[in-house]
């Protein structure tokens, strides 16, 4: 943790100043373990590992705590030698390089760090949020870069002042919390005012529920992650190559998509095999191994973010349910 954090960090109970105390800090002046006090009330919290843990001990985000730690280099531009996360980043936000140049931007949800990798080459302060241990994963893909802080906390109770970040945006993540509305309405408060929100969601249509991943889920989800992963992989020799054949079949292979929980990206012709076959390993135990999933409307999302105070919300062309707004002056 670098001190220039402190700037935008308060408690997450009162919203008091925090008071910072070392007890190892590196040669380049970062705090590997240390606490973070308020200065009003009572509450208190550590830093180990160079990250402020707001949070502790198992909850609901634990399956993905054990899949990025799995798979930390995974989707990572910077390992796989592509631009994937870039493309995606930059078209789910509708953000420039630009436009970040001396913002302070919010992760919220940011697993291994997969985003962070992106936008950390921008001269911008990122801030990337995670409840789960994947908040360990992103560090060490995110090593020694020095616009990019960690924070090991809720959704539910950023520790941030209040109008702290220019903008915030949150992929593939708001569906995953318990109470996705709730996860929406927390994020607007900690924007300046024109601050700029992203969010991608999975939609909720009409069939929604009907995809096999609903239903084979329930009967899958509270197996050890452990023992998940180990039959997703001693199956998937068998899957990966039924799915090359059905995926590909014209009309057809939409259907075969809805019916068979199986992510096996045939479409992405700049990936190698072995890279498909891995992300097929990596986005099937996505697919069934969170606690949550809740899709939703794009009308509820919309009715969320204006009521928090967005307006101009659009949205943008994308796969899943992706709006941008900008925070009311």
């Amino acid at each position: 943790m670098r001190l220039k954090i402190l700037e935008i960090l308060t408690c997450p109970k009162c919203f008091g100043e925090l008071s910072c105390s070392i007890l190892k800090e590196n040669d380049e002046g970062e705090i590997i373990n240390g606490a973070l006090e308020c200065r009003r009330c009572e509450f208190n919290c550590n830093i180990t590992q160079g990250i402020p843990r707001f949070v502790g001990g198992r909850n609901y985000a634990s399956s993905f705590s054990y899949q990025w730690n799995c798979f930390k280099f995974e989707q990572l531009d910077s390992f796989t030698r592509k631009s994937f996360s870039e493309k995606r980043f930059f078209s789910e936000t509708g953000w420039t390089k630009e436009w970040l140049d001396g913002k302070w931007i919010l992760d919220a949800g940011c697993g291994a760090g997969r985003f962070l990798d992106v936008i950390s080459k921008s001269f911008c302060d990122v801030v990337g949020v995670d409840i789960s241990e994947a908040i360990d994963a992103a560090s060490v893909t995110i090593h020694g870069r020095k616009n990019v802080h960690l924070v090991q906390a809720s959704i539910y109770e950023l520790p941030f002042r209040p109008g702290a970040f220019d903008g915030c945006y949150s992929i593939g993540v708001i569906q995953h919390t318990p109470d996705p509305k709730k996860a929406i309405l927390s994020l607007p408060k900690f924007l300046k005012k024109e601050g700029r929100i992203a969010v991608t969601i999975y939609e909720r249509k009409k069939l929604t529920k009907l995809n096999s991943k609903y239903l084979v889920r329930p009967l899958v989800k509270k197996l050890n992650k452990r023992c998940l992963l180990f039959a997703i992989k001693a199956i998937m020799p068998f899957l990966f190559l039924l799915t090359e054949i059905l995926f590909r079949l014209p009309i057809l292979g939409r259907l075969f998509r809805f019916v068979v929980p199986v992510a096996n990206y045939v479409d992405e012709a700049e990936l190698s095999f072995s890279q498909r076959y891995r992300w097929a390993i990596l986005d099937t135990f996505d697919m069934l191994s969170p606690e949550y999933d809740y899709p939703q409307t794009e009308k509820d999302v919309r009715n969320y973010l204006s009521k928090a105070g967005i307006i101009e919300i659009y949205r943008l062309n994308n796969s899943g349910l992706n709006l941008i707004g900008r925070k009311r002056m």
